[in-house]
């Protein structure tokens, strides 16, 4: 979420119903602290609608403001590098940290929007107007979508430029084509069409930029960075022609250790459908087919959503941060549809005892820490959070003096059903076997294995071949060795990767039938060409954590001439991966949630899996002291890591 700097407010508490109420500020208190804004009312006061617009934004100054540093110069730097597609994120980080340092978070410096330049909301209102009016689908905008979705000024906390100018006139004219075709009165269809010829552009993704203020229209030449800038870019350029476009966040993924954001297009009737650059789609889709885990799920809006501050009857500097002043509504519903579930906590799950009409959150897991989602009022001795999406972990906390104090054990939301379980640790310990501490389906590599072919032949075109195993399950372990039941010997053997799937493997090793034997060794054999390296010799060079990657996507081997026939009695094979399997060498330590995290002993790996004994059914965490920082939550069930 962006930060919000509320200078007009930081003494302006009345109080209500016995708690402090937060004082919204209206228009007179804006033009108090600005009277140059007047200007912007007059400006606008011979059209009613320009001047409710006017008004629109003012009363909503006090809610937005730029972050800024002078370091913030060298990270939009990393953008501009990355955007050339020459340089890998971890090239551009250390090219730009050498040239110009890191951004200093500490020496940001917020500066309110109260004290925004009269012309500059002047021509942004005209440009707004503009578009609006003179593009067929306008008319089936209505005045309320306008405000929120065309006419801000800014998408975040970013440096106030005019942007609106440029990129109208860069990206109005693709819409020439349609422009007149009957269909254009619907802002959905205009929306797609746009989307199909922006999404046919290169992207260059990276999440490993450090977090930072948001970097301007800018983002709409570069193209890079994660999802926050993408979906920056689409917020500019759709607004800039006058296309309803909206954010969406939620404020932490169900299943990652990250917020996430992705747009919605409007059709006219008002119905939002998501879309993003970074999925394969090639238009809006409905919001209840989104099937990531999301918990809750946020609509981004330029006004301060007063009903919720309202509802909330407590002073900001008591609420966590997304929730002072919340410019946001709650669209849960419309993306779990019929998987909309409210959470009843009853009290006896609550602890220390809960108060009646005390202010609890509902929060999800990042890393070892936890994220305030939704929040609701202790009614009849139960916490009662309406409108929740499962398939993840939660957990209750209150919020005091700036920390959260966790009100229950970790919970499990079935996304079904709406069923809880509970995940608190036992007095019986069970042993546990680790393999890896990150959810492999995440890992976009390893997953590639399953219908990969490992065969055997006499001929060295394997025109002739059997097929010695077919792998049928992603790999769960480093190292996965599989028996052969095939007793006929073969001199050249191989793994064929399935269709799609680039032959993707990291280390093969094929055994003979000696028992406590070598690999096999043979001259490696293959397709040649790579991506970036990864070439197929790799898969027998001995190290798992290179990796052969075939530049097509179908049609890739790598193997081995192993000079005379051999039977092939075992193989032992590791999947292209992100190292987020157990590591040799690597210094871990496993946690178990007991109220608060407690250690299960610190050991350094000696082979590809860790052996723990921990109280059953607690909420677990993996973490490598010695490197990475992809870790997930995770429970031990069936003899099987389950992460959430």
């Amino acid at each position: 979420m962006k930060p919000l700097f509320i200078p007009l407010m930081s003494l302006l508490l009345l109080c209500g119903c016995g708690r402090q109420k937060t004082f919204i500020p209206g228009v007179d208190d804006v033009l108090a602290e600005n009277p140059q804004l007047q200007r912007v009312l007059d400006h606008c006061k011979d059209d009613s609608l320009k001047y409710r617009a006017a008004l629109f934004l003012i009363e909503n100054l006090p809610y937005h403001a730029t972050n800024d540093a002078p370091s913030m110069d060298a990270q939009l730097k990393l953008y501009e590098l990355h955007s050339t597609g020459k340089y890998s994120p971890e090239e551009v980080i250390d090219s730009v940290s050498r040239a110009y340092g890191r951004l200093d978070v500490s020496s940001l410096r917020q500066t309110s929007d109260v004290g925004i330049s009269p012309e500059y909301l002047i021509e942004n209102i005209e440009w707004a107007f503009k578009v609006w009016r003179e593009q067929p689908w306008g008319k089936n905008v209505p005045f309320s979508l306008f405000c929120e979705y065309i006419l801000p000024y800014r998408v975040g906390d970013e440096r106030l430029v005019p942007w609106r100018k440029e990129i109208y006139e860069r990206y109005n004219p693709l819409l020439d084509s349609i422009r007149k075709l009957p269909e254009a009165e619907d802002p959905r269809f205009v929306s797609e069409a746009l989307f199909d010829s922006l999404r046919k552009a290169p992207i260059h993704f990276t999440g490993q930029f450090e977090p930072s203020p948001h970097i301007g229209p800018k983002t709409v030449e570069w193209r890079s960075g994660s999802c926050k800038e993408f979906t920056d870019l689409l917020l500019y350029v759709y607004r800039a022609v006058g296309l309803p476009c909206a954010k969406d966040i939620m404020l932490m993924r169900g299943n990652r250790n990250a917020p996430h954001s992705w747009n919605v297009m409007f059709d006219k009737e008002g119905r939002g459908y998501y879309f993003t650059l970074l999925d394969n789609m090639t238009d809006g889709a409905n919001p209840d087919a989104y099937w990531d885990p999301k918990g809750k799920v946020y609509r981004a809006t330029f006004s301060l959503n007063r009903q919720m501050t309202d509802s909330l009857r407590t002073a900001p500097e008591d609420l966590p941060p997304a929730f002072r002043y919340p410019c946001m509504e709650d669209v849960t519903a419309v993306y779990a549809g019929k998987q909309n579930h409210t959470v009843r906590i009853a009290e006896d799950r609550i602890y220390p005892p809960v108060q009646e009409d005390e202010l609890l959150y509902l929060c999800a897991s990042c890393r070892m820490d936890w994220t305030p989602l939704a929040w609701c009022r202790v009614t009849d001795g139960e916490a009662r959070f309406h409108d929740v999406e499962g398939q993840m972990v939660f957990r209750l906390a209150s919020y005091a003096d700036g920390r959260l104090q966790m009100r229950s054990d970790p919970f499990v939301l079935e996304r079904p059903t709406g069923e809880i379980r509970f995940l608190s640790p036992g007095e019986r310990e069970e042993p546990v076997t680790v393999f890896h501490k990150f959810p492999l389906y995440l890992d976009g590599v390893s997953g590639r294995m399953i219908g990969g072919v490992f065969e055997g032949s006499n001929d060295s075109r394997f025109r002739h071949a059997d097929t010695l195993f077919v792998v049928k399950d992603r790999p769960y372990r480093l190292f996965t060795k599989v028996q052969t039941d095939h007793r006929k010997p073969y001199r050249y053997v191989r793994y064929r990767g399935k269709a799609g799937s680039h032959c993707d493997v990291a280390e093969i090793a094929f055994y003979g039938v000696q028992p406590d034997s070598l690999p096999l060794r043979g001259k490696v054999i293959g397709t040649p060409g790579d991506n970036s390296g990864h070439e197929y010799t790799n898969a027998f060079d001995g190290d798992p954590y290179t990796s052969f990657d075939y530049p097509e996507a179908d049609g890739g081997w790598t193997g081995l001439d192993l000079g005379k026939p051999y039977i092939i009695r075992s193989i032992v094979y590791t999947p292209r991966n992100r190292d987020d399997y157990i590591r040799r060498g690597d210094r871990y330590e496993l946690f178990y949630c007991a109220g608060e995290w407690r250690s299960a002993g610190v050991m350094t790996a000696v082979s590809d899996s860790l052996a723990y004994r921990v109280p059953a059914g607690s909420l677990l965490y993996l973490r490598n002291h010695t490197r990475g920082q992809d870790e997930r939550i995770f429970e031990y069930r069936d003899g099987m890591q389950i992460f959430w």
